[in-house]
């Protein structure tokens, strides 16, 4: 995200800020157990639609992701959404998976898309649905931040282009279900990404769930891997749905099964690795490169051969929350209507908060979180800055505990950007400011270290909240187990 730097000139000239509503309790969750498998099988699903414009040749539509006012001037691939459809059997009704080519979705348009899947839900008995994004760098913009400014660069016409691709995908996913078995694999990608920022901690772990049909008829894969995708970079004015693109179409041709691609814990942030990158870069030949690397990941996902069968029973929880907003850019993005986001006053505080949410499936022995956010991995995995290597010698006690150990789980499966985003989530120890213009310009701290993150945060509160609601969360989980 470039929300600071984007918006620091409009923050000087508007007085007016407006109210903001007090907030309201959160309604308590209850952990969806289903303790027992009640069928032999799982049912599943796929469908997909494009999401492009029929005048994006002759119309402005801004791409998102790095710099304002970057029109599109063409396509290389289009967007998509893709839908996976999945059911236990257990007679409580199916998951529906969304998946989109898009930088991020805010919690306000998920909720939205969900109410427009209203009809969709109560014909199907649909149970559950979550709706992720790639954070892809080279779509339109869907969050209204890279127009050019003081306007919005999101665009009512594609937004609706949005929607309905969604209907359309979970659509198509429900009359393609078939009964099947469900496989679990796992392999290292040890090659591929790279962390720009101290400390060096990311999963290198590509995450396969593979539904086989009874029947012999196309598989479906569900991928959870950890970069952004953002590999056409900057200098692209041209939509794609950047590398995830061709690690989907090389395992359908290989393969003839179809992908559903979700992103994990990428703040801090994650890349992937491109070779000669200044050269390629020189040379306009990033698209090679960004074509390489969805292909070359593609053979880490069909290389896995170790799988585990998992038994069909889902279990589900959401947590709703309210999460402090001291970033004042964000604030004024939400008033003056860049950012479609209802913004709260905590009662009995001067603080401004924004309301989202996490979601926790359990899929037999496999344990999956959703987040809102791009968070830094080291609050995913541990292995945080000592005091000594800190931004400010702070000491990582203050920081909260890591998420898989939260869930007593080292292979706690992390999908980002999923039903919000919140943008970068960082360790309170090493979350610092400008002292002179605050999430407005980035710092650089005492070791020449530039702290861009921050300034598109919400502040430094947002890790131990979301870690808070976690063990809320796993709490009641543990809770139902037991009785």
């Amino acid at each position: 995200m470039e929300l600071s730097k984007l918006l620091s000139s409009a923050l000087k000239s508007i007085t007016n800020i407006g109210r903001y509503d007090y907030t309201q309790p959160i309604p308590e969750s209850e952990f969806d157990y289903t303790k027992e498998a009640k069928a032999k099988y799982f049912t599943a699903g796929f469908g997909k639609a494009v999401m492009l414009p029929d005048d994006i040749r002759t119309k402005k539509y801004y791409i998102a992701g790095y710099g304002e006012n970057n029109p599109a001037k063409g396509v290389i691939d289009p967007q998509y959404a893709h839908a996976l459809w999945l059911d236990d059997n257990s007679g409580k009704g199916g998951h529906l998976f969304v998946s989109l080519d898009i930088v991020g979705l805010l919690n306000k348009d998920v909720n939205a898309l969900k109410k427009a899947l209203e009809e969709f839900s109560e014909k199907t008995n649909c149970r559950t649905i979550t709706v992720m994004s790639t954070h892809n760098h080279a779509g339109i913009d869907t969050m209204g931040i890279w127009g050019k400014l003081p306007h919005t660069g999101k665009d009512r016409k594609f937004m609706t282009i949005l929607f309905n691709a969604v209907i359309n995908a979970a659509s198509a996913a429900y009359r393609d279900r078939r009964e099947g078995k469900l496989y679990l694999g796992r392999v290292e990608v040890p090659d591929m990404q790279e962390d720009i920022r101290t400390p060096i901690v990311y999963s290198k772990t590509l995450t396969r769930l593979r539904f086989v049909p009874n029947d012999g008829t196309r598989e479906i894969y569900f991928l959870n891997f950890a970069s952004h995708s953002e590999s056409l970079q900057g200098c692209n004015s041209l939509v794609s749905a950047d590398f995830p693109c061709y690690l989907r179409e090389k395992i359908r041709k290989e393969t003839g099964a179809e992908t559903i691609y979700g992103v994990g814990a990428i703040g801090g942030m994650i890349s992937m690795e491109i070779e000669d990158e200044d050269k390629l870069r020189r040379e306009n030949r990033l698209l090679e490169s960004t074509r390489n690397i969805g292909y070359k990941l593609a053979d880490y996902a069909l290389s896995i051969k170790k799988e585990k069968k998992l038994s069909p029973r889902i279990s589900y929880i959401k947590q709703e929350f309210y999460v402090p907003v001291e970033n004042p850019v964000l604030t004024i993005a939400c008033q003056i209507g860049l950012l479609n986001a209802d913004a709260y006053r905590i009662p009995y505080s001067d603080k401004k908060a924004l309301k989202s949410e996490i979601s926790y499936y359990e899929i037999d022995e496999l344990k999956i979180l959703m987040i809102p956010c791009e968070l830094f991995p080291e609050l995913a995995y541990g292995g945080y800055l000592d005091e000594d290597e800190s931004a400010e010698g702070l000491s990582p006690d203050i920081n909260p505990e890591p998420l898989t150990e939260i869930a007593d789980d080292e292979d706690l499966l992390i999908f980002g950007l999923a039903n919000d985003e919140l943008g970068y989530v960082l360790p309170p120890n090493d979350f610092m400011l400008n002292s002179d213009s605050p999430y407005l310009d980035k710092a650089i701290d005492r070791f020449g270290r530039r702290h861009y993150e921050e300034t598109n945060s919400m502040g430094p509160e947002t890790a131990s909240i979301i870690a808070e609601n976690f063990e809320i969360l796993i709490n009641k989980v543990n809770t139902a187990k037991s009785d």
